[in-house]
């Protein structure tokens, strides 16, 4: 008698607690998660420093233009919403992330160890490297960084990049000038205030690209090897595996050769630079 009385209190307490419980649904990501915000706003929010050529970069109009700008829309084309870019410093792009005030980043963002301790990324889907922008050619045809490392030198790099890194691991006597974005390191060459500017790749050739009558040179050949990927937040497996599975797709279609051929092969959007 008392085993029967204690079954039906637990039946009765089951009952309750079953009750009392929020009821579930499949219907999509709960919204406390990044892909479940960008679908309740309808909205994505990439964060991008506009001020990288080819990558990402602002027109004479003010327009936000380039190969990652595509892929930002891309992406929220497939995610069935629409794209909002958030421009700022590429310093402030994974604090911004962290914060919540970004979705992704899609910004030059190297894919580091370190980086990748605290936020996820998908990718590479573009291979860059170190390089140099100078106005002297026999800097530029520098092999190393030995000629570099010199309290003489003044080398400028975007703040919080890896070129700033770079420069710090591997030429710690040189004078480090840290820049807001590209285009304050270009001018600073330019005006002969600092002797050379590291930054990726892509940057230094199209700097030479966009000024051709102004005598700068570009180490064509990358000093090191860096994947570009997806900046993500470590917290949403939905929103990592959705770009995986969406990155991928755009590689097998041949779509991001495409794209990514627009912006390198084609460069009548230079005319649009300020």
């Amino acid at each position: 008698m008392h085993h029967a009385r204690l079954v039906a209190r637990l039946i009765v307490m089951l009952t309750l607690v079953a009750g009392c419980a929020p009821a579930t649904t499949t219907d999509g990501p709960s919204q406390t998660s990044v892909l479940g915000r960008i679908r309740a706003k309808g909205e994505l929010v990439v964060g991008t420093a506009a001020s990288m050529p080819p990558l990402n970069m602002t027109t004479k109009t003010g327009e936000i233009i380039g190969l990652e700008i595509d892929l930002a829309q891309a992406m929220a084309e497939a995610m069935q919403v629409r794209l909002r870019l958030s421009a700022m410093p590429f310093g402030d792009l994974l604090p911004a992330l962290e914060a919540g005030q970004v979705d992704v980043i899609l910004s030059g963002m190297t894919m580091t160890p370190e980086r990748n301790m605290k936020f996820a990324f998908v990718g590479p889907y573009l291979m860059s490297g170190k390089s140099f922008l100078a106005k002297q050619a026999t800097l530029t045809s520098s092999k190393g960084s030995n000629d570099l490392n010199d309290p003489k030198m003044r080398l400028a790099a975007l703040r919080g990049s890896t070129s700033q890194l770079f420069i710090e691991r591997n030429m710690p006597r040189a004078t480090l000038v840290l820049t807001r974005d590209y285009d304050e390191a270009i001018t600073m060459v330019l005006e002969d205030r600092v002797d050379a500017m590291i930054a990726d790749l892509p940057a230094c050739l199209f700097a030479v690209r966009r000024y051709p009558d102004r005598g700068l040179f570009a180490l064509e050949t990358p000093l090191t090897h860096e994947p570009i990927g997806i900046a993500l937040s470590g917290n949403d497996p939905l929103l990592l595996n959705w770009t995986q599975n969406w990155l991928r797709e755009l590689e097998t279609t041949g779509a991001l050769e495409r794209t990514t051929d627009r912006w390198f092969k084609d460069t009548a959007w230079l005319q649009r630079l300020p």
